[in-house]
């Protein structure tokens, strides 16, 4: 049987179908007839940010920065004594449907108290129980876990730590961390951002040595000089420059995972950072006298954790994600004209 083909030109506009259809002529559902019109639709809020630890340095250097870009409205922060993160209960009073984020500020970092009894319960509640509990509940929820992690998760063997380094911490505080580090490693969608040597708001090294500075430029005080370890290797990292890391992997959907996050530059001793806060501050760097870990801990009452020689990590991952921390000693100088 032979088979005929008529041919339409669809460029013919006498043939063309008027699109869109008028709503008067076209077809519509019952379902598409009860929706509200376009104009009238509210839009879904952004899924907020729950910030823990929020009074610790680095937390109140991530609400600064939330409020001095206009988005604190859509954080929530809290603290221990609000939530805490290492008791399952606590989990209830949330409804983590509404969060698209959490960041961990919260951690035990009393490195020489984790080493007794009360102090190694107390640093693997909230540094290795806390975390994994966290873990589980972004892994529920779809939720972008940030966590903070520490140089102490390696011996210090190597000279520069990179993210790939097998995890060999040396004291509790250590491997608290280290635990911590493994659970979150678990959620989907995480964010483990390393650091070491920590300056923000709060107790930190450099406002002590500023502190004794003064207390020797003093004719009064009696204080002549001051002893500072100098086999203790690493830079400077300041919140505010982790807290613009942290918002940076976020905003950017750099790709999961760990990122090392500490100043850049000069990789010096804890000895060389006190004598540049003396000499910055009252013009006594001299007054700094360098010793050996061993023996400034020889008098210690109580024990003593043991501290990496080196912790000074590699931050090219963070730089191929587009983020370049700020050279610490240049950071040191504007930090001490604050205090």
């Amino acid at each position: 049987m032979k088979k005929t083909y008529t041919f339409v030109n669809l460029a013919d506009p006498e043939l063309a179908i008027q699109w869109p259809i008028p709503l008067d002529q076209a077809t519509v559902s019952e379902a598409d007839l009860n929706h509200p019109m376009l104009a009238d639709v509210v839009p879904m809020a952004p899924r907020r940010t729950l910030v823990t630890g929020c009074n610790g340095q680095l937390g109140r250097a991530v609400r600064a920065l939330a409020e001095e870009r206009g988005v604190a409205k859509d954080f929530d922060f809290c603290e221990i004594d609000t939530f805490d993160m290492s008791d399952p209960d606590a989990y209830a009073q949330y409804d983590w449907s509404l969060y698209g984020t959490v960041i961990n500020c919260g951690a035990y970092t009393a490195v020489d108290k984790a080493e007794t009894p009360e102090g190694r319960v107390i640093a693997w509640k909230a540094n290795a129980t806390g975390p994994a509990l966290l873990a589980r509940t972004c892994s529920d929820h779809g939720i972008t876990l940030v966590h903070v992690s520490s140089d102490y998760v390696f011996d210090g063997t190597a000279e520069v730590h990179d993210e790939d380094e097998p995890l060999s911490p040396l004291s509790v505080y250590g491997q608290t961390k280290a635990a911590g580090d493994i659970a979150v490693a678990g959620c989907p969608r995480h964010y483990i951002m390393r650091s070491s040597w920590v300056i923000g708001e709060g107790r930190n090294f450099v406002k002590t040595m500023k502190g004794l500075s003064d207390r020797v430029a003093d004719p009064e005080d009696g204080l002549e000089q001051v002893t500072v370890v100098d086999d203790q290797l690493g830079r400077l990292t300041f919140t505010r420059d982790m807290a613009e890391a942290i918002f940076h992997v976020l905003g950017t959907h750099a790709p999961y995972g760990t990122y090392d996050c500490t100043g850049s530059g000069t990789v010096k001793s804890w000895a060389d950072i006190a004598r540049a806060v003396f000499e910055a501050a009252n013009g006594n760097g001299d007054r700094v006298v360098p010793v050996s870990t061993a023996d400034y801990y020889a008098s210690a009452e109580g024990p003593v954790a043991p501290r990496p020689v080196h912790s000074a990590l590699d931050l090219s991952k963070l730089e191929a994600a587009g983020f370049h921390m700020p050279d610490w000693e240049e950071e040191l100088g504007e930090y001490i004209k604050t205090l």
